[in-house]
């Protein structure tokens, strides 16, 4: 398989992009980023590019599978609008290039609760997203709503508090469904999904993102 990767320089992406360099059924993977990356494997394609541009990228953005991880936070990106932008803008025109490339499947890491009827700006984001690519068409599409990812080294405090907070209340037997999840092992149900390729829509949610990575250690 030939995997496309956007997001690639994030905790997700980078999880991901290790995982399809060491999995056989990946021979190629193509990763599309704003600046260069000290990263060399034989499998590995870089393109840097303008995601502003969609004219001088969209004809490169070819293979089997694209992954899309992009996002940044509110705090990061500056205000709605920019984050709106990172978030919805760049994920949709680049699944538009990819199916209209002939790209046969979508895997979208979204967000718990997403909903494009939502109050809340990041959730309607997110929702709004999922709604739009499923409109596009892919002959496979998932949609991963992950619970709070545990990511390698962040420096977020308000990510910090609540992976705290929701293990503590894991530990007396509450949330047990939101269970913080490592950012590898997404990593690795995306990869499985990809391979599995299973025709229609569909979203994954916690509990069948977890049971993705049971059936691959079984």
């Amino acid at each position: 398989m030939h995997a496309l990767i956007i997001g690639a320089t994030g905790a997700t992406g980078r999880a991901l992009l290790d995982t399809l360099l060491n999995d056989s059924a990946f021979e190629r993977v193509s990763i599309f980023v704003r600046r260069p990356v000290a990263l060399e494997h034989p499998k590995l394609v870089v393109h840097v590019i303008d995601f502003e541009q969609p004219h001088t990228w969209q004809d490169q953005v070819r293979g089997d599978v694209l992954f899309s991880c992009l996002g940044t936070t509110l705090k990061d990106a500056g205000s709605k609008e920019a984050q709106w932008r990172i978030d919805y803008d760049y994920q949709y025109r680049f699944a538009q290039a990819a199916k209209a490339n002939g790209v046969p499947q979508l895997l979208l890491v979204s967000s718990a609760y997403a909903n494009p009827a939502s109050k809340g700006f990041y959730t309607r984001m997110k929702g709004r997203l999922e709604q739009d690519v499923a409109a596009l068409g892919f002959a496979s599409l998932g949609i991963f709503r992950p619970p709070s990812l545990v990511r390698p080294n962040t420096d977020r405090t308000g990510e910090k508090i609540a992976l705290r907070l929701l293990n503590g209340l894991n530990r007396i037997g509450l949330l047990r469904s939101m269970q913080p999840m490592p950012v590898t092992e997404l990593a690795q149900a995306l990869a499985v999904t990809a391979k599995q390729a299973r025709p229609g829509v569909h979203i994954l949610e916690a509990a069948t993102i977890r049971a993705l990575i049971y059936s691959r250690l079984t």
